[in-house]
């Protein structure tokens, strides 16, 4: 039975670098949030923006769900994807939810905020996402699944060989660094649908630590706009206690602060 690995991110976390470096290892069928159509399509309301359908995809909960199950008959699967759009659904699909490995992907919130509000000064309190993923992992040690990892983009950054090959490490999987690095002229075409999202990481080639005056930049940009836009500091402080718990949890077992 091939393995399912999912990688269940929140907006701005580094996650589709992370999915970056598993479609560089060449091993897995990469897929690219599978379940946002379901979201943003049926569960909500709310615009995505630079968000362009693809009529082709399953757009239902069930469907999605097969389609995913159907691919993994043929090759091993890796998908990044979202805890709040599956959330609490998925924890009723008990069969499906111990048929994945679930891995959780986690970003200090403020930089996260700062990142997401760029693209979308509409974001929701719910779309910060860390709510959902501590709900999500707590619901799977409920259901008795409790082998998820949570891995730090802060960790990844700083040491993206070291952090990488703990996490393949954990996964049961080969260290394969050369998947560190890619061809900058090799978008995947299946971002094509929301590629405004991803400008960063179609422009690099690799991941890299920012520096310190970009983190002491970002705190006072984040300060700045929470002047004309409050709801900010109010999502921040909402979401960082779950970002907290999860920390706990993750395989680096680093306690200092972001």
């Amino acid at each position: 039975m091939n393995p399912i690995i999912f990688l269940w991110a929140h907006p701005r976390s580094m996650s589709t670098a992370v999915e970056r470096i598993m479609r560089e290892r060449g091993d897995f069928e990469c897929l690219h949030e599978p379940f946002l159509r379901y979201y943003y399509l049926q569960r909500t309301s709310k615009p995505l923006p630079h968000f362009d359908d693809a009529q082709d995809h399953p757009c239902n909960y069930r469907e999605t769900r097969e389609m995913i199950l159907e691919r993994a008959e043929k090759a091993p699967i890796f998908a990044k994807d979202m805890s709040y759009y599956v959330m609490p659904e998925i924890l009723q699909d008990e069969d499906f939810c111990r048929r994945l490995r679930h891995c959780f992907l986690i970003r200090n919130p403020l930089h996260a905020i700062l990142s997401y509000y760029r693209l979308d000064p509409e974001l929701s309190l719910q779309e910060v996402g860390l709510e959902m993923q501590w709900r999500h992992l707590q619901g799977l040690q409920a259901l008795g699944i409790d082998n998820s990892l949570v891995l730090e983009a802060e960790v990844v950054q700083r040491d993206s060989s070291t952090a990488m090959r703990q996490f393949w490490r954990a996964l049961g999987l080969d260290d394969k660094p050369q998947a560190l690095n890619w061809n900058q002229d090799s978008t995947p075409e299946d971002w094509d649908y929301v590629q405004g999202w991803h400008h960063s990481v179609a422009a690099s080639s690799g991941i890299r630590a920012p520096s310190a005056d970009e983190a002491r930049r970002r705190q006072a940009e984040f300060e700045r706009l929470c002047q004309q836009a409050p709801q900010l500091a109010e999502y921040l402080n909402h979401h960082l206690p779950f970002y907290r718990r999860l920390r706990e949890h993750s395989l680096s077992g680093i306690t200092d602060e972001h």
